[in-house]
């Protein structure tokens, strides 16, 4: 019993050390992100979640960075005229090369509707605009619906934050802690799809 606890416990401290190592790396990575000056794509995908990102993913396309823009994850009762005003931005822009997708509810949903998108316009490669804690886990999810595309991280980094010195603010690593569990479980999740779907496949033949 002594030999199981201490064993228990040795491994608890082990995972709790390897937890903490990996997050570091993560921050750091996520307070040293920077947008590409002179990024281009086929497209470019917004992931709604605050102006700064339509607005940023607006001015990319305004400078011709892209063919097309997606704002994945639109409420439902929003319209393109409210987005015009919030972002004073152009309704000929919205006219004639923005599309709304009011479906997505939250990452995953993002992922599958931007697939869906990128493929009925035969794209090949995506700027993909989010705030800057939210790219990891955004190019994950896009990564495992679209193996094949091209993905350009354009992060967005709000006002608010305090990325590049986030140990001294408790909101920003509170946040960023958070962000990496959400990160870490559909890192988790994903792999075991492969297995799942093999196991089915399995069963499926037995029968």
């Amino acid at each position: 019993m002594r030999t199981a606890l201490w064993t228990l416990g040795i491994t608890c401290v082990a995972l709790s050390v390897i937890f903490l190592a990996s997050f570091l790396v993560y921050a750091h990575h996520i307070a040293n992100i920077t947008p590409s000056p002179d990024v281009t794509a086929d497209g470019i995908v917004v992931l709604t979640g605050g102006r700064a990102r339509v607005t940023g993913a607006l001015e990319l396309l305004e400078q011709k960075r892209a063919r097309r823009l997606l704002i994945s994850g639109v409420h439902p009762a929003t319209t393109a005229r409210q987005i015009v005003r919030r972002t004073a931005s152009r309704q000929t822009l919205f006219a004639c090369c923005v599309d709304l997708d009011r479906r997505a509810q939250d990452t995953i949903g993002n992922a599958a509707e931007s697939a869906k998108w990128a493929k009925s316009h035969g794209f090949t490669s995506l700027i993909i605009v989010t705030s800057a804690y939210h790219m990891p886990r955004s190019i994950l999810e896009l990564r495992a619906e679209m193996p094949e595309m091209t993905f350009l991280p354009y992060p967005v980094i709000g006002a608010d934050l305090h990325l590049r010195h986030w140990y001294a603010n408790l909101g920003t690593t509170r946040l960023l802690l958070r962000e990496y569990v959400k990160y870490i479980v559909a890192w988790l999740r994903l792999a075991m799809q492969p297995a799942a779907a093999s196991s089915s496949a399995v069963a499926s033949g037995v029968r």
